[in-house]
Formats: structure tokens, C-alpha cells, sequence
């Protein structure tokens, strides 16, 4: 008996003198993830915006290219429906024309001449029958040139289709990529609370002033001195005149705007169309440096070229920021800038 009490005493005890231990191990094994600096945030949030930007342009490009395709296949259609019924009418015509030459000409020319007993009518009957075999030749080679266009028509029409579904998948992909860096993008933003959103806010305006310092204390606002032309001016005007309405992706007005959609809408608004988007905004249009641009010219942002602004002067833009953000004047050196282009040039 006194066995079993000084065993169950012992194993008591050692279990006393580890638990505190495993309890100790335990508690030190997964320590807590270190919060976030408020900095750190408005990096990842800004980010997150940036491959949204991204998304966006390739969005508006597929839809773009979309139309394009659409718009071909449409006169292809056209097309196709016009060359089938003009064959019909060649192959109408070159059945008639056979028909004729058979009754006429159906018998050896020594034979007709013959029959004939006259030289003359024999030589007119002659020449009718050549010119109208030359006709039916003519008449031949229509129809097969036709038939050609035709078969080309339908295989155009057919690789129209094919791309016309790729863009679609494209438009699917960057849609998606879009709706998950903003949902993300505002998860991390509602997951702060009141007093951090707030310093959130002045963190982005602080960033932003201080690129514009930067960008002023070059000296650039002191050669950059060319006046806006009628066209920049409407332009100007026009993109002006959003201020204040909302940033939606792909948005082209008239209550909503994306960058890239408010800068092509004012230009066509001063009567001179421009690409959709600001990567080919950047490829297509003339560039000219910053020390000569003027108001109405176009600022490309960022290495992508995946962000646009319209200058407005006085070392300024006006433009369409982000998802939760509205049409804006900002500095036109407060993001970095890839180059100046010009609709108007």
C-alpha cells in the first residue's frame, strides 16, 4: 500500500514540475504577427490600386479591340451577303449567255459559212460570236474572282470570331483580377479603424506633396511656359467640369470616370479622338518633353504606363485617382511620370 502512495506521490509530482513547463513552451511556440505600420498599409493599399490600374487597361483594351472585331465582322457579314448574291446574278447571266451562243454558234464556223451562201454575214456572224465568247471569258472570270472574295470574306470573318471570343476570355480575366484588388484593397482599409483611416488619408497626401516638392524644386515650372491650344482648351474644360464625380473602372462618363476614360472623353469632347486607354494613349500618340508640354497635353504615369493625367497648368493635373476617390486637381508631379504625350500635335 505504502508502494502505491509513494508512486502516485511521484507521478504527481513530476507531473507538477511540467506542466508549467509545457504551458511555458506552448505560450512562446506562435507569437503574434507584428502589426503593420500604417506606412506599410498605404504601400500594400496603394499597391493593390496600382495592379488594379493594370487590370483595368487591359480591360479596356479587350473591350476595345471587342468593338473593332465586332464592327468587322459585321461588314464581313455584309460583305458575304453581297458577294453571294451578286455570283447568283454572274452565274444567271453566264447561263443565259451560254444558251444564246449554243443557238447561235453551235455549228462549225466552215459549216455556218456554208449555210450561210453570203461572206459578209458570215464574217458579221462571226465577229458577234467572238465577242461573244470574249464576254462569257469576261463574264467567267467575274464570277471566279467573285467566288475567291467570297471564300476570303468567310475566312476573315472565321479568325474575327476566334479573336473576338479571346478578348472576351480577357475581358473575364482582367475583370476578375480587378474585383479582387479593390475587394481586397478595402478590406484592408475598413479592417483600420476611424482614427487610422483618417492618418491613412494624410499619409497619401503626404506622399503626394512630397513628390510634388520634389518634382517643383527642379526648377521645371520655370520652362514649362507653352500656352494650351483652342482644342487643348476645350479639353481642359471639359475634364474640369468632372471634378468632384466618382472614379468606377472602365467608367467612360457621363457620372463616372476611369483615368484613362476621362482624358479620351475630354479630347473627344474638343474634337479630336484618341485611344481608350493610357498604355495606348503612350504607344500612339506624338510625345513631347516635359518642358514643352501646355495644358490639354496627356502625363503618363508609372513604368506601365498605367496611369493618366491631363495638365491643366501651373505645375498641375486634373484626374481621375482610384477606386473610392473622385475626379481630382493633383500635382502633376505627385506620382512618378514616364512622359508627356500630345493628341493635338
Amino acid at each position: 500500500m505504502n508502494r502505491r502512495r509513494r508512486a502516485a506521490a511521484a507521478i504527481t509530482l513530476v507531473c507538477a514540475l511540467t506542466m508549467p513547463v509545457l504551458n511555458a513552451t506552448s505560450a512562446h511556440a506562435d507569437p503574434p504577427a507584428p502589426k503593420k505600420s500604417l506606412e506599410e498599409v498605404r504601400q500594400e493599399i496603394d499597391d493593390l490600386y496600382r495592379r488594379a490600374g493594370s487590370a483595368t487597361d487591359a480591360y479596356n483594351r479587350a473591350v476595345e479591340d471587342a468593338k473593332k472585331q465586332s464592327a468587322e465582322i459585321v461588314g464581313l457579314a455584309r460583305k458575304i451577303v453581297a458577294g453571294q448574291q451578286a455570283i447568283d446574278k454572274l452565274k444567271d447571266r453566264a447561263g443565259a449567255e451560254a444558251r444564246e451562243q449554243y443557238r447561235s454558234g453551235g455549228l462549225p464556223l466552215g459549216a455556218q459559212m456554208m449555210l450561210s451562201g453570203d461572206p459578209d454575214q458570215f464574217l458579221d456572224g462571226a465577229d458577234r460570236l467572238r465577242a461573244g465568247q470574249q464576254a462569257t471569258q469576261n463574264l467567267l472570270g467575274e464570277l471566279n474572282q467573285t467566288q475567291e472574295d467570297l471564300a476570303t470574306y468567310t475566312k476573315d470573318a472565321g479568325t474575327n470570331w476566334t479573336k473576338l471570343e479571346a478578348n472576351r476570355i480577357k475581358q473575364d480575366k482582367a475583370k476578375k483580377q480587378i474585383t479582387e484588388q479593390i475587394a481586397a484593397a478595402k478590406k484592408l482599409e475598413s479592417s483600420l479603424e476611424k482614427k487610422e483611416r483618417a492618418r491613412l488619408l494624410q499619409l497619401e497626401e503626404d506622399q503626394e506633396y512630397k513628390a510634388q516638392t520634389t518634382w517643383l524644386s527642379t526648377g521645371i515650372l520655370n520652362e514649362i511656359n507653352s500656352a494650351a491650344s483652342a482644342q487643348g482648351k476645350q479639353a481642359v474644360k471639359f475634364a474640369t467640369s468632372k471634378i468632384g464625380l466618382p472614379y468606377v473602372w472602365g467608367a467612360e462618363g457621363p457620372k463616372s470616370y476611369d483615368c484613362s476614360g476621362l482624358t479620351s472623353q475630354a479630347w473627344a469632347a474638343a474634337g479630336r479622338p484618341i485611344p481608350r486607354t493610357s498604355q495606348e494613349q503612350w504607344a500612339q500618340l506624338p510625345h513631347v518633353a516635359i518642358k514643352d508640354m501646355r495644358p490639354g497635353d496627356l502625363i503618363i504615369y508609372f513604368s506601365d504606363a498605367t496611369h493618366v493625367g491631363m495638365y491643366i497648368g501651373d505645375g498641375a493635373i486634373v484626374h481621375a485617382p482610384r477606386p473610392g476617390r473622385d475626379v481630382t486637381i493633383a500635382g502633376a508631379g505627385s506620382m512618378p511620370i514616364l512622359g508627356v504625350v500630345r493628341p493635338d500635335k
